[in-house]
């Protein structure tokens, strides 16, 4: 039974994307030869994502200085790599070492910059620095930073060559001088580099029956607190966790409001945030949690009237939690710790992520009309059809569209 659901499943969505193709207009299109994705390059001194290079949505906190004698050498590997070409004016090879993660993110730029100019090769200027050059807690001086241009030193490529290296998956990207563009990655084993769309285990729902439970301990068929799509509050069939780790330590975004509700979700969350209407109606419309803002309205329900209530955030901050959820629903909504949030993730639009996930709703519906619900903890990982679903919006999808954070989730 198992085989043949994951078989129909994933017949359905490749059927759905084949329709979308031949009814959206120049999509992928059935049969049809797919064309090349059209480049936007950067402005001179422009970077992405639009924020400061060390903070959550980019590449992360500096976590130190490496050096040739430090237990964390380790976590350096040279690159050999004869489609890149190493300045290392050094004469040490320093310029060749750099993490895991900054290494795959520069292979495949590698392979973009010939496809894109034939003959010319990616170049790399500046890699792990043991000497000092750069401004304090750079991450060069971490493996985790490259500077790069071509080989052939053409400033008039700089600007696509930028592009080229966000879309090699690279996460943080600057234009920085006209000699050279600066990229950055992750640390290898930062909790932001593996922050998806989740809440901490201790987070807790509102069963039918009034009582409260802690995420973690959800077991398909319960039926938990949510919302309908007018923001009506009701109870819904807890399904499965798309996402379940019981013991890797995460960073959370902690959103308080002026009453002291508080809901903590991780970065790449969608979280329902108020939008304010011409007739000052109060209208839900989905965010990522870390563009959340102090004087946004999010929903909190009230158990004494039974609805939900915009209340005003007043404050946002960041704790670290060990284990995070990310439960799914029936109806695509949830009420943790009194606040209604979104079940999806690293995709920003709640309804595209709702209906992807129709296939996993409809088999539970059969399963549920000729089998017993199963009983018992699900183990732990990513779910298989998370997995698809992430792939098939890399390739359809816009890299805005996608959370920098959720996007390392599958990558990293």
């Amino acid at each position: 039974m198992l085989l043949w659901t994951r078989i129909v499943l994933v017949g359905l969505i490749c059927l759905s994307l084949a329709s979308s193709g031949m009814g959206c207009g120049p999509g992928r299109g059935y049969g049809r030869r797919r064309h090349p994705k059209k480049l936007t390059p950067l402005a001179y001194k422009q970077f992405i994502p639009n924020v400061a290079e060390k903070t959550l949505g980019a590449s992360g906190r500096y976590e130190g200085k490496i050096t040739r004698n430090s237990e964390r050498f380790k976590e350096l590997t040279p690159n050999y790599n004869t489609d890149i070409i190493f300045k290392d004016e050094e004469n040490t090879g320093a310029d060749r070492l750099m993490t895991q993660r900054c290494k795959d993110k520069l292979n495949s730029l590698a392979i973009s910059v010939m496809n894109q100019w034939p003959g010319v090769k990616l170049r790399v200027t500046e890699g792990w620095d043991e000497d000092g050059h750069h401004f304090e807690e750079s991450l060069h001086y971490e493996g985790r930073a490259v500077d790069i241009t071509t080989s052939d030193r053409d400033k008039s490529k700089y600007g696509t060559l930028s592009r080229l290296a966000v879309e090699a998956g690279f996460d943080w990207v600057y234009y920085e001088s006209k000699a050279h563009i600066h990229c950055s990655v992750k640390a290898e084993n930062s909790v932001a580099a593996k922050s998806g769309g989740c809440f901490p285990g201790s987070s807790t729902v509102t069963l039918q029956d009034g009582t409260q439970k802690p995420v973690k301990l959800l077991q398909s068929g319960d039926r938990v607190l949510a919302a309908d799509a007018h923001g009506n509050p009701m109870y819904t069939d807890f399904i499965m966790f798309i996402d379940r780790d019981s013991t890797t330590r995460r960073l959370f975004y902690v959103i308080e409001t002026e009453a002291g509700e508080k809901i903590t979700l991780t970065a790449a969350h969608l979280l329902f945030v108020g939008q304010n209407n011409t007739d000052n109606t109060e209208e839900m419309s989905a965010v990522f949690a870390s563009q959340v803002q102090t004087g946004q309205t999010v929903f909190v329900f009230d158990a004494e009237r039974r609805r939900l209530e915009p209340a005003c955030v007043k404050r946002i901050f960041t704790h670290e939690y060990e284990g995070s959820f990310a439960p799914v629903t029936v109806q695509g909504t949830v009420v943790v710790d009194q606040v209604l949030a979104s079940c999806y993730a690293v995709i920003q639009d709640h309804d595209l992520a709702h209906w992807a996930l129709a296939p996993v709703r409809f088999f539970y519906w059969v399963n549920s009309l000729l089998y017993q619900r199963p009983t018992g903890a699900q183990p732990d990982g990513v779910h298989w059809y998370s997995k698809i679903l992430f792939q098939l919006g890399t390739w359809l999808l816009d890299s805005h569209s996608i959370h920098p954070l959720g996007m390392s989730v599958y990558t990293s």
